[in-house]
Parts: structure tokens; sequence; C-alpha cells
């Protein structure tokens, strides 16, 4: 009976994990008011993919505004910028935007 619970918890775990590194994988989302030039941009580090009409990138030990004015500088203005599915407000978003090259 013991072994049957190991086994049913390490199956649990398995199922959980791919969750875990899939969200790992998209903490920032950028929208740019223009297309990206280039399919990949790095800031301070962090890998950004773009694909479509967005960028993302994983989570960064930069605060979060930060990140998004970093961004700002590499694909210019954006429409919107979102951390962990939440995204800025239309002042945050404007500070942010103040930054592009």
């Amino acid at each position: 009976m013991t072994r049957f619970f190991t086994v049913a918890a390490a199956a649990a775990g398995l199922m959980i994990a791919p969750a875990a590194f899939a969200q790992a994988g998209t903490y920032y989302t950028a929208v740019p008011v223009a297309a990206p030039a280039k399919a990949s941009v790095i800031t301070s580090g962090t890998l950004w993919k773009c694909a479509g009409p967005a960028c993302s990138a994983p989570k960064s030990t930069q605060h979060d505004a930060i990140m998004c004015q970093l961004v700002v500088q590499r694909v210019g203005a954006l429409k919107s910028f979102s951390v962990n599915g939440q995204p800025f407000n239309a002042a945050e978003l404007a500070e942010c935007n103040s930054r592009a090259g």
C-alpha cells in the first residue's frame, strides 16, 4: 500500500511540473506599437522572444518598471505591457513609453 502512495505522489508531481515550467517561460509580455524587426532581443541579460504582435520573457531580477523600460529601448513604444498576466495601467505604460528611443 505504501508503494502505491509513493508511485501516486510521484505521478502527481510529474503532472504539476510541466505547468510550473510553462509559467516560468513567460512572465513579461510586451506588445509593441510596431512589429518587432527581430525574433529576439536581449535586455540586461534577459532574452525576449518575439512572435507575431508580442514579445515575451521569463521573470527577471529587475523591477517590473525597469523591465518595461528596457524592452521599450529595444523594440520601441508599447501598446501594452503585462507582468505575470497583470497589465500595466495607463500611467505606468505612459511612463514606460517615455523611455522609447
